[in-house]
């Protein structure tokens, strides 16, 4: 009894250290353009600055990921790193250069961006054989995310971007006081000798791909929404409530995403999810000056990320051996929200020039989306899996 009431408690603080970790990115992702355009940066500057965020997820994850694997310090490199993360990330309150806001993304996201790969692996550790209950834990993310994304378009209205500065440092010192209660209890490690050679079969790989692919086609919506939106005539406010739209339809997902994947498999759910993305994508670039399409876009949000994060993760839990688990979420993270997220925003920057290319934009994400459902075809059926991703 002891035992299922520590669990649950551990699982009340996970779904803490998600809330706050996706109210973070809440903050920053759809904000930090229009914080970056009203200090003065242009597009290509600011395509470049957003791209930082995204780039330090290709090193860190992995960086992290080998400690962990090595010495079963999970929670404990969370702990640090949202620690690290809270220091680092007074240097954002200064008002310096491009050169110095540069450099202070660079440090305070190397260490943010290095605590989801873990976080992810001790949900599913923790849960057990009771991976459905995944869905649940992990919506608490999309609700951090649904309540600043809204609550801070709102703020800016009233007193300014260069709030988000307070907002972001109260949101990492909330991560770090969740994380600190997590148990310290290291995973058992297997020796060298005894732990399986890590093989990134032809499944994986294309999964990668895809996955890269992806979160290039969200280059638009991840740097630019809001500026899009401002273009079309919209305040920042009401960006703010489009994206909470997609957002909830979001957390609805992950409700529901346990139940689908028992049905249909991962394969073909995210072969459907991306062709509703790339749908989606084309919807932003031909139909922005419609709040009913621009709606309808929003709500597609639970396929764009609900549906594909709930099979991703499932799949890559699936395919790595425990010792290896930690080092397949920072793949899958520093390969597709890192390199994938970082090419995206630039590529997306460098086409949008002064606003003449955005939709020009939105296409090319839309073909990156198509691709990456092609991608998915190519990976093998795993017949002798509990997890079948056909």
């Amino acid at each position: 009894m002891k035992q299922t009431s520590d669990v649950s408690m551990q699982l009340r603080w996970i779904s803490a250290c998600y809330f706050f970790f996706f109210a973070i990115l809440g903050v920053m992702v759809p904000y930090l353009g229009v914080f970056f355009e009203n200090r003065g940066f242009n597009p290509q500057e600011i395509g470049f600055l957003l791209a930082i965020l995204m780039a330090t997820r290709i090193i860190a994850p992995n960086i992290w990921a080998m400690v962990a694997d090595r010495t079963g310090m999970r929670s404990q490199l969370i702990k640090w790193g949202a620690a690290a993360a809270a220091v680092s990330y007074l240097t954002f309150f200064y008002d310096g250069s491009f050169t110095y806001l540069a450099l202070s993304l660079c440090i305070y996201t190397f260490f943010w961006n290095a605590i989801l790969a873990q976080l992810e692996v001790i949900t599913l550790e923790t849960l057990g054989e009771n991976t459905s209950r995944y869905g649940a834990i992990r919506s608490f993310g999309s609700l951090g995310y649904l309540v600043f994304v809204v609550g801070v378009g709102f703020a800016i209205s009233i007193w300014g971007t260069e709030i988000l500065p307070y907002v972001g440092m109260s949101l990492f010192i909330g991560l770090l006081l969740s994380a600190l209660p997590l148990p310290s209890d290291r995973v058992v490690v297997k020796s060298k000798a005894d732990k399986p050679k890590l093989v990134l079969d032809k499944g994986i790989v294309w999964f990668l791909i895809s996955a890269v692919l992806l979160q290039m086609s969200a280059g638009p919506f991840y740097g630019f929404f809001v500026l899009y939106l401002k273009q079309a005539g919209y305040t920042e406010a009401v960006a703010g409530i489009y994206v909470a739209v997609g957002v909830l339809a979001e957390i609805l997902m992950f409700m529901i995403a346990p139940r689908l994947l028992g049905r249909f498999g991962v394969k073909r759910l995210l072969v459907a999810s991306l062709g509703f993305t790339g749908i989606r994508w084309l919807l932003m670039a031909y139909c922005v000056d419609s709040f009913i399409w621009l709606g309808v876009s929003q709500l597609l949000h639970a396929f764009t990320f609900g549906l594909v994060h709930a099979a991703s993760i499932q799949f890559v839990h699936s395919r790595f051996d425990i010792s290896h688990r930690s080092k397949g979420q920072a793949l899958y993270a520093s390969l597709s929200f890192g390199v994938g997220g970082a090419l995206g925003t630039w590529m997306c920057g460098m086409i949008w020039g002064d606003g003449s290319g955005a939709y020009l934009a939105w296409v090319a994400a839309a073909v990156c989306a198509f691709l990456s459902m092609i991608a998915i075809y190519f990976i093998p059926k795993q017949v002798n899996s509990a997890q079948e991703v056909a």
